[in-house]
C-alpha cells in the first residue's frame, strides 16, 4: 500500500504559491512604482552619514512577503503598513520618532493617513520610508543655522554658557568651540557666538538583513518573516525586470 504524502504546511503551500507566481504578472504590477520611491529616497538621503543605496528588489520582495498579488490588500496597501492595529503609520508621520529627516519633502505633503491606506503608490512610498525610519541611527548634536556670521557677546554677571545660549540662540556646544579657553567666564568679558540650535540628526545606519528587517519592519509578527523574504528575495532576483520609464 502507498503512503500517503503528509499534507503540507501553511508554509509550504506559501511557498508553492511563490513559485506560481512566475507565471503571474499582476505580481510585477507595483514593480514601476517601487522602483521609482526607491530612486526618490535614495537621491534624498545620500548625503546622510553613510547611506547605501536602498535596493528595490528588496522591496519588491518586501511587499511580496506583506500582501503578494493573491492579497486583498494587493491594490490598495502592497506594503501593509496602515492597517488596522498597526502603529507602524503614526510612528512615521508623527515626526517624533525620526520620520521627518527621512521622508522627502514631497513624500511629507502627500502622506497622510488616509492616503497611505487607500493609495496603493504612497503606501508604497510610506513602507520604505518606515523601514528607513527604523534602520537609521539618530543623535542630537548642535546644527549651525542658515546664517554663519560670527557674532559677540558681552558676558555679564550670572551669565553661564546654558544662559547665554538660550538668549543668544545659540548652543553651549557652539560657544565652546568658539570660545575653547573660556572655562571660567568673567565679567566683561567678550565671547564669540553662532546661530545653532539643538537637533535631531542622522549619525548612520544599522546593516539591513532579512532578519532585521523581520523585527523592526515586520515587529516580529510572524515568527517566518525573516526565512520567508529569503525565499521570496531570490525568487525576485531571478525574474526578469520590467522596463520602466525615468
Amino acid at each position: 500500500m502507498t503512503t500517503p504524502a503528509p499534507a503540507k504546511t501553511g508554509f509550504e503551500k506559501w511557498q508553492d504559491g511563490i513559485d506560481k507566481a512566475s507565471k503571474n504578472a499582476k505580481w510585477d504590477s507595483w514593480d514601476c512604482e517601487i522602483q521609482m520611491a526607491v530612486d526618490e529616497i535614495n537621491r534624498h538621503l545620500s548625503g546622510t552619514s553613510g547611506y547605501k543605496p536602498l535596493d528595490w528588489q528588496l522591496i519588491k520582495a518586501m511587499a511580496w512577503v506583506e500582501s503578494g498579488a493573491a492579497h486583498s490588500e494587493w491594490n490598495s496597501k502592497p506594503m501593509r503598513i496602515g492597517v488596522f492595529g498597526d502603529p507602524g503609520l503614526r510612528s512615521l508621520l508623527s515626526g517624533n520618532e525620526g520620520g521627518d529627516l527621512i521622508l522627502p519633502p514631497a513624500w511629507k505633503a502627500k502622506l497622510t493617513t488616509e492616503s497611505v491606506r487607500t493609495v496603493p503608490s504612497y503606501n508604497i512610498r510610506a513602507g520604505v520610508g518606515y523601514l528607513l525610519m527604523r534602520t537609521a541611527n539618530y543623535e542630537y548634536k548642535s546644527v549651525l543655522a542658515a546664517d554663519t556670521k560670527v557674532y559677540e557677546v558681552t558676558v555679564k554677571p550670572g551669565d553661564s554658557l546654558d544662559k547665554i545660549a538660550k538668549a543668544q540662540g545659540s548652543t553651549v556646544d557652539t560657544l565652546k568651540k568658539l570660545n575653547p579657553t573660556a572655562t571660567v567666564l568673567q565679567p566683561k568679558q567678550v565671547l564669540k557666538y553662532q546661530k545653532a540650535s539643538v537637533q535631531r540628526v542622522i549619525t548612520g545606519w544599522q546593516h539591513m538583513t532579512t532578519q532585521f528587517i523581520a523585527k523592526r519592519y515586520n515587529g516580529g509578527g510572524d515568527i517566518n518573516y525573516a526565512t520567508k523574504l529569503d525565499y521570496v528575495l531570490k525568487a525576485v532576483r531571478q525574474r526578469e525586470a520590467l522596463e520602466c520609464k525615468k
